[in-house]
């Protein structure tokens, strides 16, 4: 028997922290803003977005994305000094991060499970993406930030174009 999540952990102050530090993380992405973005995470976090939908050993795994501090930074000034295919005129897009539940909370840390949709406009075509977020925000009375985050595309196993944009 499934038990159906009561809502309650979402009126947490801690957890609804943590899903304000998601939805700025989405509006900082939709902006373009990657030097703000990358500032969210703490120095040890990892970004992945694994090709196994059901994987929970990413170091084992491929990925389409496996970031840690080092790698985070690479990637984003490759999305903003403009000579990657990927900077030349990158896709514009909206996200919309909702139906978040909770798998840990304490006082120093919340992990938050969420589903995305992206939509992303680039030289006249639409693409829609949609994925399972998992969010571990590490709290902190001075910033929260973002301690770890995996992005599991429904399509992942196959050919995915979102290359012009971050997840």
């Amino acid at each position: 028997m499934t038990t159906r999540p009561t809502g309650i952990e979402l009126a947490d102050p801690r957890v609804q922290r943590a899903i304000q530090l998601v939805w700025h993380e989405a509006e900082l992405l939709d902006a373009k803003d990657y030097q703000a973005w990358q500032e969210l995470y703490t120095p040890d976090a990892m970004y992945v977005i694994p090709i196994d939908p059901d994987t929970e050993d990413f170091a084992s795994s491929l990925n389409m994305v496996h970031d840690d501090d080092r790698m985070r930074r690479m990637r984003v000034e490759r999305m903003v000094q403009g000579y990657s295919p990927s900077a030349v005129a990158a896709a514009r897009t909206v996200r919309t991060v909702s139906r978040f539940a909770t798998t840990e909370v304490t006082d120093d840390q919340v992990v938050l499970r969420s589903a995305q949709i992206v939509c992303s406009y680039k030289r006249n075509r639409y693409d829609l993406l949609g994925a399972d977020l998992t969010h571990t925000i590490a709290l902190a009375e001075s910033e929260d930030r973002i301690a770890g985050k995996v992005v599991r595309l429904l399509n992942s196993e196959d050919a995915v174009n979102a290359s012009g944009f971050l997840l």
